[in-house]
């Protein structure tokens, strides 16, 4: 099933040239019609494929991030984003710490991404012990041929303070260092007009799938 059509894509490149609030206006029927109408469809829909695999109970309405963008304390005053995002996660999109599966689909293509953003200080020390005594079951999950090539390495940035207790451990696992653990991946915009696109990022979830559930443990075992 086609969710997007070229007037998704056309309606963000316009954007990023004209991105004011009179324009926004001028061409809120455009952005009903052609870009929040099929988003909403096509998250609804990713939803409902990942909750037969997972324990998913959130609408669309909920998974989904605002076009406005939070320029309270950015330069750069634009009021819009260039994209529509969402995360399917088994808590809300505003639980930044718990892992899930989010993605964004803009005009220069798509963005998915995984694991830990914003975590608490509680949930570092969580994920931090979970990955001390289960060193082998992570190490064996990222470095899987499969997630390499979906997604390549793992990122997040470190501390430069460390509990003593880890210390040990950054030579064996460095990730234990890190403050965050996520995981990205792009693909081109051809991707989105594709009748194919929910199989597409179902493929990604599934590969990523392993990590997010370990982090998930990882993240709520203490």
């Amino acid at each position: 099933m086609q969710y997007f059509t070229v007037e998704y894509l056309n309606f963000f490149n316009e954007l990023s040239k004209n991105n004011n609030k009179e324009w926004f206006d001028e061409n809120r029927k455009r952005y009903m019609q052609f870009v929040r109408e099929p988003f909403v469809n096509f998250t609804t829909d990713l939803i409902a494929n990942i909750s037969l695999d997972d324990n998913i109970t959130m609408q669309a309405k909920d998974a989904m991030f605002r076009i406005n963008r939070d320029i309270r304390f950015s330069k750069d005053k634009t009021p819009y984003k260039t994209n529509l995002s969402a995360i399917v996660t088994a808590m809300t999109r505003k639980d930044n710490h718990f892992p899930g599966f989010y993605f964004e689909i803009g005009k220069d293509g798509i963005m998915i991404a995984g694991g830990i953003y914003e975590a608490e200080k509680n949930n570092i020390l969580s994920f931090r012990t979970y990955i001390a005594n289960n060193i082998e079951e992570f190490q064996e999950i990222y470095q899987d041929e499969k997630f390499v090539k979906y997604f390549n390495k793992l990122l997040g940035e470190k501390n430069k303070l460390l509990p003593k207790e880890f210390k040990d451990l950054i030579s064996i696992e460095p990730m234990i260092a890190n403050k965050q653990i996520y995981y990205m991946a792009y693909l081109d915009k051809k991707h989105i007009t594709s009748s194919n696109l929910i199989d597409t990022l179902m493929q990604y979830y599934y590969v990523a799938k392993p990590m997010k559930d370990f982090l998930t443990r990882a993240v709520t075992f203490m």
